[in-house]
C-alpha cells in the first residue's frame, strides 16, 4: 500500500466473538490483517489497544509502544489495589521488661494487662529512665491504660533529674541522672516508616526467650503422665525429682541434748508432696525478665544508679536454714527465694540494706548490710553461698544476730528499724523464747517463715511446739508465714516485702529507751539547797542519757516547783542527747515552799498536754518532802490521762505520800533515798522497771 492510496483505503474492522474462549479477533485492513487469538475472554484493556491501532495507523511505532506501555502501568495499578497489604506483627512483651533491655531506637510492643503496678519501678515523668519498666510508663503516662494494648516507644537523649509524680495509678520515682532515656506515643504508626517485628534486646537471649522468661524463677518438674516443662533454674533443679518429695535427711537427734529433735517422715509423705505438684503453678518473674545488666547500670557520672526505695527504708537481715535436714535442693530453692526477694525490694543507701546470716550448728554472717549496695551484686553473692549443714539452732542464731549483725560497724543506720527474717525448715532444735524476747527488746522486728511445719503427729519431737508465736515480734499474725510446701515458697515474696516495708507496722521498731516522752517534776524547795539541787540535776541527767533522744525518738522535757511552776524546756525544744544534757545543767535553783500537787497539775498541762499520740507518757517527780497541797486528785488525773508517773522521795519524803502520786502498782513506780548522794543508786532500777513495763505490754 503506497502513501498516496491512504486516503482512499477502504478502512474494514470485521470483530468476530464466538461463543466460547478459543474463539479469535481478526481486524481487517485492506492488505494486512490482525488476528489475536486469546484463551480467554478479551478485557477492556484489549478493546483498548484495537481502537488505538485503527485510529493511528499513520502513527510510529514509537508512538504505539508508548501507549501500550501506559496502558500496561495503569492495568498493574489496578491489580495491586486487589492484593491486600499484611498487617504488622507487633510483638508482646511482659509489664517488667525494661527499656534499656530493647536496643531499637523506635518500636511498637504490645503490653498485657496488669501493669499497674510492676515490679520493675517508673522513673520519671513524660520522659522516662530506660532503666524503667515500658509497660508501667506507659500506665503512668496515660497512654495505656491497665487493661493493655499496642504502644509505641521511642528512644531519646538521657538527662538528669527525673521526677517522680503519681498518675493514673502509678508511682514514679526520681532518679538523678541516667544515659538513656525514652518516650511513651500513641500505638498510630506514622506513615513510611517501617517498625521490628522482633526486638533486638541487649543480651545474647531472643524475643522468643524472653517471652519464655516469665516463669522462669521456678518451673514445674516433670511428673510421669504429665507433659515436661523446661527447667531452667541451675542446680537445684538438676536434682532429680525424687529428691523434691522427701527431705533429705531428718532433723538430727541427740540423744544426750535435751535441746535437739528428731524428724520422722510420716507415711503417705511423699505421696502428698506428688500432689500438691500436680497443682503447682509456676511463680512470678523475678529472677532475669526484664533485667538490666550489671553493665547496663553504669551512668555517665559518678552518682549511684538508684538510691534505693525510701518508702522502704530498713536494715534487714536473713537468718537462712543450713541445717543438714533442709537438703541440697531445699537450700537453693531458698536461695532462690532470697534473690526474688532482694530483687523485689529494690536495694540501696536510700532504700534497704540486705545482709544474711546463715546457722546450723553455729550461726555465721555471709554478708552484712554494707557489703552489697544493690540488689544485682546481693544476687551474686547469695547465688555463692554454700550450704553449712548442721543441727537447725535457730535460738542461738537470733541471738547472734542480736549482738552483732545491727552494728555500726556492719552498716546499720540507726535511723532505718532492724528487721531480721527468720527462715526454719520444719523446727528449731533448740529454744528460741529467751532469744527472741532479747531481740525485740533490742528494737529487731523479728518475722518467722516456717516452711513444712511440724504436723501434730510430729510436735512431740519440737523443743518448743509454738516457737513462732513465742519468737516474733507481735503474735497478730503479721510477722509469721506458715508454708505447706517449699514448692510454693516463692508465693511468700510480694507478701513478705509488702510486710517488712510497712514501716508504720513495725511495733517493735519501738523499744523502752526510743519510744517515750519522759517529762522530769524537779522540787526546788528551800529545803533542798544548792548543793543538793546540783546533785538532783546530775541524777536527772544520768536517767537522760539511758534513752535514744532525737525528735523521733524519747524527748525529754522538765518543770521546776516550788509554791510555784516553772517550765524549764519542753519536749520540743531540744533533740539531741548533747542539747539535753547542756539544758539540765543551766537550770537555776528556785527556793521556796513545797506545792507538789499544783506541780504535777501543771506539768500535765504546760509539758505533757503537748506529748505526740504514739509517745507512752512518763512522769518522773522527784522531792524531798511532804507536799503544803494535795495530791491524790492531781496523781489521779495523771493516772486517766495515760501518763506513767514514778516518784522519788529523799530525806523527809513523805512514803506514804510517794505510793499515791506513783503508779500503780506502787512498789515498781515509787523509789526513796536517805540522802541525796545515794540517788545514783535508783538510776538503774528505775531505768529497768520503765523496760520491764514496756515490755510486759501485750504482743497482740
Amino acid at each position: 500500500m503506497s502513501d498516496n492510496d491512504n486516503d482512499s483505503v477502504d478502512r474494514t474492522i470485521i470483530y468476530h466473538q464466538g461463543d466460547n474462549v478459543n474463539d479469535n479477533l481478526q481486524i481487517h485492513h485492506d492488505d494486512f490483517t490482525i488476528r489475536i487469538q486469546n484463551k480467554m475472554q478479551y478485557s477492556g484493556a484489549v478493546l483498548i489497544f484495537m481502537g488505538i491501532i485503527v485510529l493511528t495507523m499513520k502513527a510510529s511505532v514509537i508512538e504505539v509502544l508508548l501507549v501500550l506501555l501506559v496502558t500496561g502501568i495503569h492495568s498493574n495499578k489496578e491489580t495491586a489495589k486487589k492484593v491486600k497489604r499484611p498487617k504488622l506483627a507487633v510483638p508482646q512483651i511482659n509489664c517488667d521488661v525494661k527499656a534499656g533491655k530493647i536496643i531499637n531506637p523506635e518500636f511498637m510492643v504490645k503490653c498485657p494487662t496488669g501493669c499497674q503496678d510492676p515490679k520493675y519501678h517508673v522513673y520519671g515523668t513524660g520522659v522516662y529512665a530506660s532503666y524503667s519498666s515500658v509497660c508501667g510508663a506507659a500506665v503512668h503516662s496515660g497512654v495505656l491504660d491497665n487493661s493493655g494494648g499496642k504502644i509505641l516507644v521511642r528512644k531519646v537523649a538521657g538527662q538528669s533529674g527525673y521526677k517522680g509524680s503519681y498518675s493514673n495509678g502509678v508511682q514514679s520515682l526520681s532518679l538523678p541522672r541516667w544515659r538513656e532515656s525514652f518516650i511513651i506515643l500513641e500505638s498510630k504508626s506514622q506513615k513510611g516508616v517501617t517498625y521490628p517485628s522482633t526486638l533486638t534486646y541487649s543480651s545474647s537471649k531472643t524475643a522468643a526467650a524472653k517471652a519464655g522468661e516469665t516463669t522462669r524463677a521456678y518451673e514445674k518438674p516433670s511428673i510421669p503422665g504429665t507433659t515436661t516443662q523446661p527447667v531452667t533454674l541451675t542446680q537445684a533443679l538438676a536434682i532429680p525429682v525424687a529428691e523434691t518429695t522427701h527431705r533429705a535427711t531428718s532433723k538430727p537427734f541427740a540423744a544426750a541434748s535435751a535441746t535437739s529433735s528428731l524428724r520422722p517422715q510420716p507415711a503417705g509423705h511423699r505421696s502428698q508432696e506428688m500432689e500438691e505438684m500436680d497443682e503447682w503453678k509456676s511463680g512470678p518473674v523475678l529472677l532475669d525478665s526484664g533485667f538490666v545488666p550489671k553493665e547496663e547500670l553504669s551512668t555517665q557520672s559518678s552518682e549511684p544508679v538508684s538510691q534505693g526505695d525510701p518508702n522502704c527504708k530498713i536494715d534487714l537481715s536473713f537468718l537462712i536454714d543450713g541445717s543438714s535436714s533442709i537438703g541440697k535442693r531445699r537450700f537453693q530453692i531458698q536461695k532462690q527465694f532470697l534473690v526474688d526477694v532482694v530483687q523485689a525490694l529494690e536495694v540501696g543507701p536510700a532504700g534497704p540494706l540486705v545482709g544474711v546470716v546463715q546457722y546450723g550448728d553455729n550461726p555465721a554472717t555471709q554478708f552484712n548490710l554494707k557489703t552489697h549496695m544493690n540488689s544485682q551484686d546481693l544476687k551474686t553473692a547469695i547465688e555463692k553461698i554454700t550450704q553449712r549443714g548442721g543441727l537447725s539452732n535457730v535460738g542461738r542464731a537470733i541471738s547472734f544476730v542480736t549482738k552483732n549483725f545491727f552494728s555500726k560497724a556492719n552498716g546499720n543506720r540507726g535511723g532505718a528499724p532492724n528487721v531480721a527474717v527468720v527462715m526454719v525448715d520444719g523446727w528449731p532444735t533448740d529454744k528460741v523464747e529467751e532469744a527472741s524476747r532479747v531481740a525485740r527488746e533490742s528494737g529487731i522486728n523479728v518475722f518467722f517463715i516456717t516452711i513444712e511445719g511440724a504436723a501434730e503427729r510430729e510436735k512431740q519431737h519440737v523443743v518448743e511446739p509454738s516457737f513462732a508465736s513465742k519468737a516474733v515480734c507481735r503474735t497478730n499474725g503479721f510477722y509469721s508465714f506458715n508454708v505447706q510446701s517449699w514448692l510454693s515458697l516463692h508465693k511468700t515474696v510480694q507478701p513478705l516485702v509488702k510486710r517488712v516495708c510497712d514501716t508504720d507496722r513495725l511495733a517493735c521498731s519501738k523499744t523502752c529507751l526510743n519510744s517515750a516522752d519522759i517529762g522530769f517534776v524537779i522540787d526546788g524547795s528551800s529545803s533542798v539547797g544548792t548543793s543538793n539541787f546540783r546533785t538532783v540535776l546530775q541524777f536527772v541527767a544520768n536517767l537522760s542519757k539511758e534513752f535514744e533522744i532525737s525528735d523521733t525518738d524519747t524527748r525529754i522535757g522538765a518543770v521546776q516547783y516550788t509554791y510555784e511552776q516553772r517550765l524549764e524546756f519542753g519536749f520540743d525544744k531540744y533533740n539531741s542527747k548533747p542539747d539535753i544534757l547542756s539544758a539540765i545543767r543551766r537550770v537555776g535553783y528556785w527556793s521556796g515552799g513545797t506545792s507538789t500537787g499544783a506541780a504535777i497539775q501543771y506539768a500535765l498541762e504546760q509539758l505533757f498536754k503537748k506529748s505526740k499520740p504514739n509517745k507512752r507518757k512518763v512522769m518522773i517527780l522527784i522531792t524531798d518532802g511532804r507536799s503544803y497541797d494535795d495530791v491524790r486528785i492531781p496523781a489521779m488525773a495523771a493516772y486517766q490521762k495515760g501518763v506513767i508517773t514514778y516518784a522519788v522521795g529523799i530525806a523527809w519524803a513523805a512514803q506514804d505520800e510517794l505510793e499515791v502520786i506513783a503508779t500503780h502498782p506502787a512498789k515498781d513506780h515509787s523509789f526513796f533515798v536517805d540522802e541525796f548522794d545515794n540517788l545514783y543508786k535508783v538510776v538503774p532500777r528505775i531505768i529497768q522497771n520503765i523496760c520491764t513495763e514496756f515490755n510486759s505490754q501485750p504482743r497482740n
